[in-house]
């Protein structure tokens, strides 16, 4: 009988359950959307049971639509959106909605933390990171003076997937990849730090943090509850799962020094491994990587994919449904929009700001240059560039610590766009390697499980054998020129929005 392994995602507003045999390749699919609510402004935050509701109904789909039985399944894992803040009572409830990562309403307590002179000399030495607002010190210290109560309510601190494996299997933990990411953790130690705690006024917080595991560790079982609800076998292991950053770069094959990961999704992810952590107050994040003795070099921030989506809900309405009555998706009208045009053929900028940015003080999201001309075309190849300048962006600085990578691979969303991946490749001048995966951070994950069961001795083993690269995308030269040139008028004209920006306009 063959086995197979489960992988889950919950990325910012979409879940997604994946089947795989031991060697990597996808049997089947679901994904189901969850609603962003947005309470007040600069809040981000989704339904919690209808979090779990999602997660239910897609591994049900799976189970249904693959017609395997449940007992085949050797293993699962899950991963999910870094950052942001789930907190759960030991019941499996929670006293708040679960806050996603794009959420900003605590920008003032980042303000107030990189001016105290402490945070150079004591705190960046131990998280390796910037702090923004979408993290959970920043939500958990706004939390506190807002609603104290909630804090007092919960009896768990969690990401999202170790909520969500928290809630299948009874037996709360946090794994270490992803806990790396929100300066909770002393990442140079990898435990986590009273000090640390005491610098961001959350000293009474700590009972709070479960037991660290690692990626690969099994983290309980499916229970008796969870299997009446999803359909899973009782006693199925779970492990530890990883940050999704991590789980999209392993499924791309990321196990070399000299490649480049870009992960365009809910968030512009840009990233390379290395031995030696890079600690500079300028660098976005070092994490810790799944595989033994690395760590993975990150600039980020929330300004790719979803700043797409969002164009095409507030003015592609007629678009959508048109399309859907053919059986086709709107992005495959954005793309066709995109092809009829060419670099050269408009001027126009558009920044993507619409969830804020950790690297542009105070940005919010704009057009810049329209026209009476300007054709809708013209519109969604402007944020289709912006995009891709918000990613050149993070890798100009990542490459301040790094020589220029050989080739890139890439992962999110815009692996189904070929237009989008020409002009990525055009832009940086260097070769795309696309990986032949549907959904990277459920391949990625499920490669925890497969090493957690004793089929591959290591992630890097597994991401060798079940990582193939199906093309390459070669850039264009002369594109590559016209592009430098949009680039450069992007990057000085958002110097001149800073200003703009940080007096409130």
């Amino acid at each position: 009988m063959e086995k197979y392994l489960l992988g889950i995602d919950n990325g910012g507003t979409v879940t997604k359950a994946a089947l795989y045999t031991l060697t990597g390749k996808e049997v089947e699919i679901a994904s189901q959307k969850t609603k962003m609510i947005m309470p007040k402004p600069f809040h981000t935050e989704r339904d919690i049971d209808e979090l779990w509701g999602a997660n239910v109904t897609v591994i049900k789909e799976v189970l249904r639509t693959s017609k395997i039985d449940a007992g085949q399944i050797v293993g699962i894992s899950i991963t999910g959106h870094g950052n942001g803040l789930y907190l759960a009572t030991k019941e499996g409830g929670s006293p708040y909605n679960g806050i996603i990562s794009t959420d900003n309403r605590a920008k003032k307590y980042i303000d107030e933390w990189y001016a105290d002179p402490r945070f150079e000399t004591e705190v960046l030495p131990k998280t390796m990171q910037s702090v923004w607002a979408g993290q959970p010190v920043a939500l958990l210290a706004w939390l506190q003076d807002h609603d104290q109560d909630v804090i007092n309510q919960a009896d768990y601190i969690f990401t999202v997937k170790d909520y969500l494996r928290f809630k299948l299997t009874g037996e709360a933990y946090l794994e270490l990849t992803d806990i790396s990411g929100t300066s909770l953790l002393n990442v140079r130690d990898q435990c986590f730090d009273e000090g640390l705690l005491n610098f961001f006024g959350l000293r009474n917080i700590m009972q709070k943090l479960p037991p660290l595991k690692q990626s690969t560790d099994i983290c309980g079982c499916i229970t008796k509850e969870a299997a009446e609800a999803t359909g899973l076998r009782e006693g199925t292991p779970i492990a530890g799962g990883i940050f999704d950053i991590a789980a999209s770069a392993i499924a791309s094959g990321l196990v070399e020094e000299n490649k480049l990961c870009i992960v365009a999704g809910t968030w512009s992810i840009n990233e390379y491994i290395t031995k030696k952590p890079v600690i500079d107050k300028d660098l976005f994040m070092t994490s810790i990587y799944c595989l033994p003795g690395y760590w993975l070099t990150t600039e980020a921030s929330p300004t790719s994919a979803s700043n797409l989506e969002w164009f095409i809900d507030k003015f592609m309405v007629g678009e959508k449904l048109e399309y859907e009555k053919q059986g086709r998706s709107v992005y495959d009208c954005c793309n066709e929009m995109v092809g009829s045009t060419a670099p050269e053929d408009s001027n126009l900028l558009f920044f993507p700001f619409l969830f804020g940015s950790n690297s542009v003080p105070n940005a919010t999201s704009c057009f810049i240059g329209m026209n009476s001309w300007h054709k809708q075309e013209h519109f969604v190849r402007a944020v289709y560039e912006g995009i891709v300048f918000s990613h050149m962006y993070h890798i100009e600085r990542l490459l301040k610590y790094a020589d220029k990578p050989d080739s890139s691979r890439i992962a999110g969303g815009v692996t189904k766009s070929g237009v989008w991946l020409q002009m990525f490749a055009d832009s940086l001048q260097i070769p795309l390697e696309i990986v032949e995966v549907k959904e990277h951070g459920t391949l990625g994950t499920a490669m925890c499980a497969a090493v957690m069961k004793g089929h591959y001795e290591s992630i890097k083993e597994a991401a060798i054998k079940m990582v193939n690269i199906n093309r390459i995308i070669q850039p264009n030269p002369n594109k590559g020129k016209i592009y430098a040139e949009k680039y450069s008028r992007y990057k000085e004209t958002l110097n001149y929005m800073e200003k703009i920006w940080k007096v409130g306009i």
